[in-house]
């Protein structure tokens, strides 16, 4: 079945082991080192595969495909030392590479976030941050449905919510928590004029989710199930209770690997499901998927993005580090990153989505993007 698939302009500079190439015609445009990406038209593509809800997903064998299949089994062991418990790869939506594990020792913070596994084995964790790129897609659905706007103040929706005066509070936007440019600190004192300073809020964001749900008149399961997941066929995905986490961030989003995928695979397809729209406004799509502010230039609309000249890390303060996000991925890649090096990555120029799911991936100061990323690129077509 032939979908509307929207392409991500990539730089004229892509590094040489990443060339877009494409069967059918498309606009060639470059853009200055730094300069945003965006969605930039809209193409037929029949080669997307979208799995089906049951039963089998299809795979396609990596030298079909110009991967070097050595190469990536190199890269998914590398992925397996480092503590995963589950590693999906999809080439055009179909299977590339899968692996799962079992962790001997796992931490207590990832043990905390394992909701078991699923009917086939496969673990369910809470994707911790990874699931503010969900709440994204959902703030976006409703904003399609006209029951709230970026521009809004947080106050005219979810009342009274901070520390800061209520002329402070007011200034604060919904796009303001999904720039991470609130002005405010951890604990929702006021710190900064709205749209100033970039500071990676947690406990700010974790409004979002209660707002959408409160507009839909639904809870936030079944707001989701509806809008998003029960869409794609993410059986296993659902918001789970932290009992062990600060009450301002105690609602957390549990999946599988496959179901990541299964989410990334919809971005790559620029919203399209198997021919069906699901997010319409490709406009808000694109808007989050794009630097939102300066100030981290690296950081959309709860969306991490490559390709940029500088990035501010989720520390308190945040440290901001010179050149791109991943160094050795392609720059128009977009990652929806979290807490223990949950990861999902989207790279258009390799019609690729990866799902990783496990404990802290970081081992003798090299980190899990960094590591992963440099042995990927080795298998990766035009290599």
């Amino acid at each position: 079945m032939s979908t509307a698939r929207v392409v991500l302009l990539i730089g004229a500079t892509v590094q040489a082991s990443f060339l877009l190439t494409c069967t059918g015609p498309q606009a060639a445009q470059s853009r200055a080192p730094g300069e945003p990406a965006s969605v930039v038209a809209a193409t037929e593509d029949a080669s997307l595969y979208f799995p089906p809800a049951e039963g089998p997903w299809e795979s396609v064998d990596p030298a079909e495909a110009g991967w070097d299949a050595d190469r990536l089994d190199a890269a998914i062991a590398l992925a397996g030392e480092r503590n995963s418990t589950g590693v999906v790869i999809l080439h055009a939506g179909r299977i590339l590479a899968e692996r799962h594990w079992t962790l001997e020792s796992p931490s207590r913070g990832h043990a905390n976030g394992s909701h078991g596994p699923n009917a086939v084995g496969h673990a369910i964790e809470d994707v911790a941050s990874v699931q503010k790129s969900v709440v994204a897609v959902l703030v976006g659905l409703a904003q399609e449905r006209g029951l709230l706007a970026l521009d809004d103040p947080v106050t005219v929706l979810a009342g009274r919510w901070t520390e800061a005066s209520e002329e402070q509070e007011r200034a604060v936007t919904i796009r303001h928590l999904m720039a991470m440019t609130t002005g405010l600190t951890p604990a929702l004192e006021y710190d900064a004029a709205p749209g100033s300073k970039w500071l990676y809020n947690t406990p700010a964001y974790h409004r979002l989710l209660r707002i959408v749900a409160a507009s839909a008149g639904l809870d936030r399961n079944d707001v989701t199930r509806q809008w998003l997941t029960g869409r794609l066929g993410m059986r296993d995905s659902r918001w789970e209770p932290r009992p062990w986490a600060s009450s301002a961030i105690a609602t957390g989003f549990a999946a599988t690997a496959r179901d990541l995928a299964r989410f990334g695979l919809l971005i790559l397809a620029g919203g399209i499901w198997d021919g069906e729209t699901v997010i319409e406004d490709t406009a808000y799509l694109a808007e989050m998927l794009r630097p939102s502010q300066a100030l981290n230039p690296s950081y959309g609309l709860l969306w991490w993005t490559n390709g940029q000249a500088s990035s501010m890390s989720w520390a308190i303060p945040p440290v901001t580090t010179a050149g791109t996000l991943i160094p050795a991925a392609p720059d128009d890649l977009v990652a929806a990153q979290g807490a223990r090096d949950r990861k999902l990555y989207v790279v258009p120029s390799l019609d690729l989505v990866v799902a990783r799911l496990g404990d802290n991936g970081s081992r003798d100061g090299s980190s899990f993007n960094d590591a992963f990323w440099e042995r990927l690129k080795g298998a990766a077509p035009g290599r």
